[in-house]
């Protein structure tokens, strides 16, 4: 008798309210120092949460930054049942104890399959085309302040596909009234714009 499993794209359509993507990416700065960046996206609102930035990421740190996240998620934090991650070796048993003790199950990715974990990938390869590749990122404080403005602008002002072209932060149960006039307001020091209609 065969048992019917649903293939991946379905698991994820269907469990995308209750699932986070994890990963790591790095961003070079203008001396050739390698800063590394850990984001988690909740998948089923595309909000994305850089959690931190760091020239030497550890173990210790990742654990930390996963404490952090549940601990601004709040009463939120129980409505994930699961975490996508690569098997990246900062993901250590501490890290995973973090998520299992809230009830929340872990999902690995096969090794050298970033399509496992696409939403977050589509991230950090736009923030990469929007953002760092377009900017001279001087220090981990300046990518810090840099990356904080974007998460604002991608969760707040930036359209999404998948949301019917409405931002994250956006309330869905709320449809824009066209207004006459179009006020264009600058994020980054004008490298992004956002056009909003005026009162």
């Amino acid at each position: 008798m065969r048992v019917f499993e649903p293939h991946r794209r379905e698991f994820l359509r269907v469990q995308a309210s209750g699932l986070l993507a994890a990963d790591f990416f790095h961003v070079d700065t203008v001396v050739l120092k390698r800063l590394y960046v850990f984001a988690v996206m909740e998948v089923g609102t595309r909000t994305v949460h850089i959690l931190g930035v760091t020239a030497h990421p550890t173990a210790a740190w990742a654990t930390q930054l996963a404490r952090n996240l549940l601990s601004d998620l709040g009463d939120r934090a129980t409505g994930f049942r699961y975490l996508l991650r690569d098997r990246d070796s900062r993901y250590t048993q501490a890290f995973d104890a973090v998520f299992t003790t809230d009830g929340i199950k872990l999902l690995k990715s096969a090794p050298q399959a970033p399509r496992m974990n696409a939403h977050i990938e589509r991230f950090i390869r736009t923030a990469r085309a929007e953002c760092t590749d377009r900017l001279l990122i001087y220090n981990e404080q300046h990518l810090r302040h840099v990356l904080a403005e974007y998460a604002q602008h991608y969760n707040s002002g930036r359209p999404h596909r998948a949301l019917q072209l409405r931002a994250p932060a956006d309330d869905p149960d709320v449809i824009p009234f066209p207004a006459q006039r179009i006020q264009r307001h600058d994020v980054l020091g004008g490298l992004i714009h956002e056009y909003r209609n005026t009162a």
